[in-house]
């Protein structure tokens, strides 16, 4: 702290004396001011961005003559001699390509994305500022192979190239150099405590594996966020967003989302940085009361389980449970509640962080810096079940040293889980608080026995009589808005015991740190990196997400790796660079794992690269893989590190057949390792129960889980052809050891597998329904291509499409139980129409997405989902003399509703305005 004291002081303290000033102007070729252009004293850290009319200022230690060098992304780089003091310096920078745009995440360190040894998309200031989407996060979905998924109007999922859910452990997200996910959830929670759009530099992404740089959880895709170095960036900048969203479910409702960056640039060697940033809105509205297993099925159903009805998940099999011939052999569930009667769809999100940066040497960019982030927000998340996330708060603290050839960074995450609740659970425990699981269903075989052995006087049907026991048993049923309900939804959103209640419980946290050094200043031959990295993990939900009841787990991992990059000029027009890396990583609950990458870039006629790259990644088990021992209802989820196993305990009542007939006990006993030790699969357990055949029953004991591994092999293609430019790619992923969860059903009795004793634990429905993390067995591939197009038209309008495929292959008939979870659609096309400037200071952008149908499958449940055309549009007039920018957009302009996953509620769409003040 007095280090940090100390910094702040000097921050102030701190003077230097100019003695040499410079003016001018940076323009376009068509004569527009280039806003956030960079302007540097070359071979120094002296600098300053131009303002929103391409003007700039800047003062120097240096004594002419020296040399200024002007650019901005998308522009060539011109460089002027200074030959005196107050000289007055206009550049005109010619328009380039996005060829010539300049990434670091592909082979980390700088290099124009035509030259990346992999696919890399890029989004930076232009297409940020243009985008027709609310803000730049949501516009990542208009990139070339890109899917974002909507869990709520505040968490949307990025991934590419398939396999994924709302937990999405299989993609990484990077805020400058940060991992973004979350310590509870081990995945990122979109961009809810993410950055501020003012603050945005640059973002990239990589899809498919890049474990070779970047380690364990690279496996799908990396997104990285860079945000705006105070040094360059100096000044107030705020955006202010207001609108409405329109759904047919929840109307129409306001929107406000406001950003503000404060930086400033001391002198040369201080300046620090403050952003913050609020969203408010309402969500999309989860209203379907479709049955979840068979949408025929209506809320007359006995065994109904709506999609967003929650409660009905309790069920039992009122014969077995009466021990009674004459009842009928049927599954009756309880009745549930609407899930918009257990959440107000509150979304909102409140972010701030801060900066303070330290560049101790002069004319040199060695620089010290520590970033503060914190975060906290309400959002619905769907995972095994729906989540009220309310009051989640997650917080970052970094320092880092760092120059042009090395950093060094240590970084905490650390987060709490406010007072988010388990919406499925608050339903089932509101019936709970008012009449027990037993009472009720007791209630509902009493009516119905009555009427059989009154012998039926009325007539009544079947359906009749178990409408006539349903109403019977729910006589007194604590109904929405009354002071019962309410005070029983209060209970339970506060208990974070399950079986009473439904709080999300945690404080977990990580500790990570990596370090890499580029050798390229001290050898010629090739361009050689060495890194490490290792993490630290810190359990802590309590006993209510883990079985960390008797204090926090800790478990760590670390990785090494090197990079070797070389350039083979054969002559003017043909070029090869040749990229070899390899990483080793180390579990300490598991093997070490060593992964390669071999990429090859063929440049051909300077405006033609042709890549090819082969590579193996891996993914270790998440933390909930691994420590999970979560009731969600239908299924317990229990983690298979094998210390873990014994740790989940629970007692569980037997029928009154099991103990009348079969000499068992009341309760019994078992803990997570009947999952893997002493189980059948689900799936042939509804076999047997609906053919009567107990040679359909399949043993299941899962293996323990172990690391996942991929290879993936990708080709592809950048190149222009005139004013069009070309990028496609195309690649095929073999893994092994595919992670995923199966479900199965230990005997509360028995052992699987007797052909006896377990069998009747079977019928007797004395069984324990368990979700199992294991590997599978089954051979799962995938394979995909990506074509992007982008051209000017009509002198000066940007037009641009892109067109994905992507597909499986897995043999689901051999493997029925195992689910994939690849939830991407086969067919995707994207286009965008817009020109930055198409009469003076106007500008507009149109975009159009269009998703094929597609089968997502997720512990929540799985369901088809439609395909989606989509259309978002804004026009934007730029005021010089404010320096601001005025905006107003639409999303989803068609109003035809569409969800991106199964369960959750419809996208309707939303108009804003806004006003962008001094963002350069």
């Amino acid at each position: 702290m007095r280090t940090i004291l100390s910094i702040v002081l000097l921050f102030f303290c701190a003077l230097t004396f100019a003695q040499t000033t410079i003016t001018g102007t940076v323009m376009d070729n068509n004569g527009l001011p280039i806003p956030g252009a960079n302007i540097i004293v070359t071979g120094t850290s002296s600098g300053n961005v131009t303002d929103f009319d391409g003007g700039f200022t800047l003062s120097t230690d240096s004594n002419p003559p020296f040399s200024v060098q002007a650019s901005s992304v998308g522009f060539s780089t011109e460089v002027m001699e200074v030959t005196a003091n107050n000289q007055k310096l206009n550049f005109v920078l010619q328009e380039g390509s996005i060829l010539d745009e300049v990434v670091l995440s592909a082979s980390r360190t700088p290099e124009r994305i035509f030259e990346s040894p992999v696919t890399v998309e890029r989004f930076g200031l232009k297409e940020i500022k243009n985008t027709a989407s609310a803000d730049f996060y949501d516009g990542l979905e208009n990139l070339k192979g890109v899917d974002v998924n909507t869990n709520s109007l505040t968490f949307k999922s990025v991934n590419t190239r398939g396999f994924a859910t709302f937990a999405n452990t299989r993609f990484m997200q990077l805020v400058d150099g940060m991992d973004n996910s979350t310590p509870a959830l081990n995945f990122p929670i979109g961009n809810l405590v993410g950055m501020i759009e003012t603050d945005v530099q640059s973002v990239e992404l990589l899809p498919g594996a890049s474990s070779a740089l970047y380690g364990a959880n690279a496996f799908n895709g990396i997104l990285f966020m860079r945000s705006k170095s105070p040094f360059d960036h100096q000044g107030i900048s705020a955006s202010f967003k207001r609108g409405i969203t329109s759904q047919e479910a929840a109307g129409d409702n306001p929107y406000t989302d406001v950003g503000v960056r404060i930086a400033h640039k001391f002198s040369d060697k201080f300046a620090a940085k403050v952003n913050f940033g609020y969203l408010k809105g309402t969500d999309w509205a989860a209203t379907s009361e479709v049955d979840k297993i068979d949408p025929t099925r209506t809320r007359a159903n006995t065994n109904y389980d709506g999609i967003n009805v929650y409660g009905d998940e309790v069920s039992t099999n009122i014969r077995a449970a009466s021990g009674l011939g004459f009842i009928p052999d049927v599954v009756v569930s309880r009745t549930g509640y609407n899930e918009r009667d257990l959440t107000e769809y509150n979304a909102q999100s409140i972010k701030a962080d801060w900066g303070l940066y330290y560049r101790p040497i002069e004319d040199n960019s060695l620089e010290i810096s520590y970033v503060g982030k914190v975060g906290t927000g309400t959002t619905i998340y769907q995972g095994t079940n729906r989540y009220n996330i309310d009051g989640f708060f997650q917080q970052q603290h970094k320092l880092e040293v760092k120059n042009d050839n090395f950093f060094i960074r240590g970084y905490e995450v650390s987060d709490k889980a406010g007072d988010s609740y388990d919406m499925v659970f608050t339903g089932i425990n509101i019936n709970r608080a008012w009449k027990s699981d037993e009472d009720w269903f007791g209630d509902y075989i009493a009516r119905y026995a009555e009427i059989e052995l009154s012998g039926n006087p009325l007539g009544l049907s079947t359906q009749q009589k178990h409408d006539a026991a349903r109403a019977a048993a729910d006589t007194g049923r604590f109904l929405p808005g009354t002071p019962e309900y309410k005070a029983a939804f209060n209970r339970s959103i506060n208990d974070p015991d399950l079986s009473t209640g439904s709080k999300f419980q945690d404080a977990s946290k990580y500790f990570h740190s990596d370090a890499n050094y580029n050798f390229s200043h001290l050898i010629d031959i090739a361009e050689i990196q060495v890194g490490a990295s290792y993490r630290k993990y810190n359990l802590n939900s309590g006993g209510t997400i883990y079985t960390d009841n008797d204090g926090p787990i800790e478990y760590s991992e670390f990785g090494i790796y090197t990079q070797i990059q070389k350039d083979f000029e054969f002559n003017e027009d043909m070029s090869l660079k040749l990229t070899a890396s390899g990483r080793f990583d180390k579990s300490e609950l598991f093997d070490g794992f060593f992964s390669p990458r071999l990429s090859a870039g063929l440049t051909i006629n300077r405006d033609h690269n042709i890549r090819a790259s082969i590579q193996t990644g891996f993914r270790n088990p998440t933390t909930q893989d691994l420590f999970i021992g979560l009731d969600a209802g239908r299924a317990i989820l229990v983690g298979s590190a094998p210390e873990n196993l014994d740790r989940y305990v629970r007692t569980f009542g037997v029928s009154q057949v099991g103990q009348d007939q079969f000499g068992q006990a009341s309760t019994v006993t078992q803990t997570g390792a009947n999952a893997y030790n002493n189980s059948y699969s689900a799936n042939s357990v509804t076999d047997f129960a609906n053919s009567g055949n107990p040679a359909l029953l399949e043993v299941a004991n899962p293996d323990i889980i172990k690391p996942e591994q991929v290879t993936s092999m990708e080709i592809g293609y950048r190149g222009k052809f005139n004013k069009l430019i070309v990028d496609f790619s195309t690649y095929y992923n073999k893994y092994k050891d595919f992670i995923s969860q199966e479900v199965v059903v230990a005997p509360y009795y028995g052992v699987a597998g007797d052909n006896g004793l377990s069998l009747a634990a079977i019928a007797n429905g004395d069984f324990q329904t368990y979700s199992a993390y294991t590997n599978s067995e089954a051979d799962v591939n995938s394979y995909g291509a990506s074509l992007g197009l982008s051209t000017k038209v009509f002198n000066g309008f940007d037009l641009s499409g892109s067109y994905t495929f992507t597909k499986q292959d897995f043999d689901s008939e051999t493997y029925p139980d195992f689910q994939t979870n690849f939830n991407t659609p086969e067919h995707k096309f994207k286009a965008s129409f817009g020109h930055t400037e198409v009469f003076k200071n106007f500008g507009f952008n149109v975009a159009y997405r269009f998703s094929d149908d597609y089968f997502w499958e997720a512990t929540f449940g799985n369901g088809i989902v439609p395909e989606f055309h989509t259309i978002d549009a804004q026009l934007n007039y730029k005021v010089p003399s404010l320096k601001s920018v005025i905006k107003v957009g639409a999303t989803n302009l068609t109003g035809n509703e569409y969800f991106t996953a199964f369960g959750t509620g419809f996208i309707g769409s939303m108009y804003y305005a806004s006003l962008t003040i001094n963002n350069l």
